[in-house]
């Protein structure tokens, strides 16, 4: 299996060139020359699999046995799946709340939220990629090393944190929006004192870290000096990686229910990873139904499955703020342009082409559509698809909105149900969506819960206030008790500025 840049530069790479490189130098995001359609007997043989045995099996469909043994993959997956780091047997449990209503918690690893599930298996691939590559060299050769850059929006970085801390030949830096995440987010990552992890709070908005890391990776002088590697959801091994949860879904779900039940992922999304995974599952042959978006008040991508416009803010100003994110009660979706549509885009294009003009090098022609539309992006801020484009998209997608009052009612009402459900408040926005879309009795809603509530204690206390019986100190983790009160180590940078990140780089790498 190959990968290319959904802007068309340079030749295929392999998945090992993939995962270390993170984003293409064009500024686009790799994505597999084909994506494999699953075995014939799929539904039978893979049916008990656990989750570390889904994913070697997925892993498998886009990842060379010629780069990566068997045996060796399975090492990997069995080691970043493992009781020691997971709350839960399951990984990622199926939790029932009606008869057509279920919870797929995402959050049960080291650091409470759904981005473990694939941190922690890039950061034990990146260990395994230079571990193999360093064996080769010999003595008192310059070992090869991997400087990490990322944004978070909140969970991303203590994520990657925990996945990489103390990995030899490895440094990370993470860029997170300062005072625009929680405190407990703050505090996951800022409390990691290794070596080798430093954290930067910016003053200014995820975007403006967003945009500072993919100046950095664009930055060819700069790029080769440090060997940059990427963990957010542009490298396309985390999307490989969440792939695996919505197969495991199914089968628990079909290991109860009638054969005829139709699935409905709901999933809260702001830069577009987690459902964008859940996309690749479809186009492999999953069955299931429309995938639904969920956003918050940064509707993005509600507003451009609505109308077919892709703008930063709303033409009539109706829902996003003139002037760029609006503060929400769900932070890791406060974005303003969704990195990962980028790979959506590129596969309606070329749908689109194949369908209107098949003529000539359709993969150049579908990569040169979304180089135009992305560079309309950043010039100009929107971009318009063609009627046709919007309604290859409507196909597999449908989106919805909510705002922060919707989302307080909601955590409420999980609350206060008979079954009594905490959620977070990114949860919250998926669980509004399921409840407000009115599906046919034969469809089944799977809701992403991404974060543990504890997480979020502001926005779960103030939508639980008064409740009676509500004691926050029954949702929080032990672990959780004593991390606001420990030493912390973090660089603060006093504007959004690509220089003054690349002298905190330069300061601190690996040599």
């Amino acid at each position: 299996m190959k990968y290319f840049s959904t802007r068309g530069a340079l030749s295929e790479l392999t998945f090992e060139e993939t995962v270390l490189a993170g984003l293409a130098p064009d500024g686009g995001l790799y994505i597999p020359a084909s994506v494999p359609q699953l075995p014939a007997n799929w539904q039978k043989v893979w049916a008990n699999k656990s989750f570390p045995e889904l994913s070697i099996e997925i892993l498998s469909l886009f990842i060379s046995a010629d780069e990566i043994s068997q045996t060796d993959l399975a090492a990997l997956v069995h080691a970043t799946y493992n009781d020691s780091a997971w709350r839960h047997p399951e990984i990622t449990p199926l939790q029932p709340f009606t008869n057509n209503k279920y919870i797929l918690e995402l959050f049960h690893g080291p650091t409470y939220a759904f981005k473990d599930v694939a941190l922690q298996l890039l950061g034990n691939l990146f260990s395994y990629f230079l571990q193999r590559r360093n064996r080769t060299k010999s003595p008192g050769e310059e070992r090869e090393t991997l400087t990490v850059v990322g944004a978070t929006s909140g969970d991303t970085g203590s994520a990657a944190i925990y996945g990489l801390r103390g990995k030899p030949d490895v440094s990370i830096f993470i860029l997170h929006p300062k005072g625009r995440v929680s405190p407990v987010q703050e505090a996951q990552m800022t409390t990691v004192t290794d070596e080798n992890v430093h954290n930067i709070a910016v003053k200014g908005t995820f975007d403006d870290c967003q945009d500072i890391v993919k100046a950095l990776f664009a930055d060819t002088a700069f790029n080769a000096k440090h060997h940059l590697g990427a963990v957010n959801s542009i490298n396309w091994a985390r999307i490989l990686a969440q792939t695996v949860y919505y197969f495991l879904s199914y089968f628990a779900i079909r290991r109860t229910l009638p054969t005829d039940a139709e699935l409905q992922f709901i999933v809260p999304t702001g830069n577009f990873g987690d459902i964008l995974a859940g996309y690749y599952a479809k186009r492999m042959g999953l069955p299931m139904a429309k995938l639904v978006i969920a956003t918050n008040a940064n509707d993005i991508l509600t507003r451009f499955w609505k109308t077919g416009r892709y703008e930063k803010l709303d033409s009539n100003f109706s829902s996003v703020a003139v002037g760029g994110v609006v503060e929400t009660l769900s932070p890791a979706m406060d974005i303003l342009v969704s990195s990962n549509f980028e790979r959506l885009l590129w596969y309606l294009a070329f749908e689109d082409i194949q369908n209107t003009n098949p003529g000539g090098d359709l993969r150049e022609q579908a990569c040169q559509t979304v180089k135009g539309w992305m560079e309309n992006v950043k010039s100009v801020g929107r971009i318009v698809v063609p009627d046709s484009v919007l309604e290859l998209a409507r196909r597999d997608f449908t989106a919805e909105r909510v705002d922060d009052k919707q989302i307080r009612q909601t955590i409420r009402e999980y609350y206060t149900s008979a079954q009594s459900y905490t959620a977070d408040p990114h949860t919250a926005v998926g669980l509004h969506v399921a409840g407000a879309i009115s599906p046919q009795p034969n469809v089944i809603q799977i809701i992403l819960s991404t974060a543990h509530p504890a997480k979020f204690s502001e926005a779960v206390t103030s939508a639980l206030d008064g409740v009676p019986g509500f004691d926050f100190d029954e949702v929080l983790p032990e672990t959780f008790k004593t991390l606001l009160t420990m030493e912390r180590r973090v660089i603060e940078v006093e504007r959004p500025d690509v220089e003054l990140v690349k002298g905190v780089v330069e300061r601190f790498a690996v040599p």
